[in-house]
């Protein structure tokens, strides 16, 4: 389950970065209710995919200096001995 949190904190913080409203790291990191240090790690992850990611200090936001695009899709399938409690999310 860790991974699932981690995957949906990089698509709230690529959202607000692609509409440049992350605020300064501490608001943002209260924002997400994390730390700042969660924050800047996650931060280094989007850099991971090839995120060009910037921060404007007049602007006070993070913000991509190209195009990018992260979008998380998420399933599971859950098998068992009786087909009847098969359950697909």
């Amino acid at each position: 389950m860790k991974n699932l949190k981690t995957l949906e904190r990089l698509q709230q913080l690529h959202q607000l970065i692609a509409i440049e409203n992350t605020g300064t790291p501490k608001e943002l990191a209260n924002l997400m209710q994390i730390s700042e240090r969660s924050v800047h790690l996650l931060i280094e992850q989007l850099k991971d995919y090839q995120a060009e990611i910037y921060y404007s200090r007049s602007r006070k936001t993070y913000f991509y200096s190209k195009d990018f695009d992260l979008r998380v899709s998420i399933s599971c399938l859950l098998y068992t001995s009786d087909a009847a409690d098969d359950l697909l999310c």
